[in-house]
Parts: C-alpha cells; structure tokens; sequence
C-alpha cells in the first residue's frame, strides 16, 4: 500500500488515528474530573482544567510527529505525575 505521495504505507492498520483519538479521550477525561474536582476544591479543579488543553496538544503532535512520541510520553507522565501528586497533597 501507498500514501498519496508515492510513499509506502508505514502504518496501514490506522494506529495514529486511534493514538490521536485515545489522546482526545483523555483530555476530555481529564476536564471531566477537573470539573467534578471544581466543585469541591478550586485549586485542584482549575489544574486538571488547565492541564487538559495540554494533553490534548500533546496528542496532537504525537499524530502529526509520531518520531517525537517519547517527549510526549515523558510529558503525560510528568503531568500525570503532578496530578497524582495534587491528589494526594489534598
């Protein structure tokens, strides 16, 4: 199989697709609990909020840069890290 530039077809099970889709998953997720987390605690709430548009750029690059998926990897972990950190902290 070929990409529309002549260029074979490294990835023909459409595995980016569902990383990217599994990244905008967790996004949402992440502003679903920073929502549920606001009503309770203003703090955490507003970090998991502002930590979701992160997290849904970072899977975003990984789709369109898949050669820097280790940087986004280390940086969910970082950012899961915090927010486990917070979780605990409260």
């Amino acid at each position: 199989m070929t990409t529309p530039g002549g260029q074979p077809d490294l990835d023909p099970g459409l595995a980016r697709e569902r990383t990217a889709l599994a990244w905008t998953r967790t996004a949402i997720s992440f502003a679903a609990v920073g929502g549920v987390v606001l009503k309770k605690e203003l703090i955490p709430g507003l970090i998991l909020l502002g930590v979701s548009p992160a997290i849904w750029e970072l899977g975003r690059l990984a789709y369109r840069r898949p050669v820097k998926l280790r940087v986004v990897t280390a940086a969910i972990i970082a950012i899961s890290v915090v927010a486990l950190v917070l979780s605990f902290t409260r």
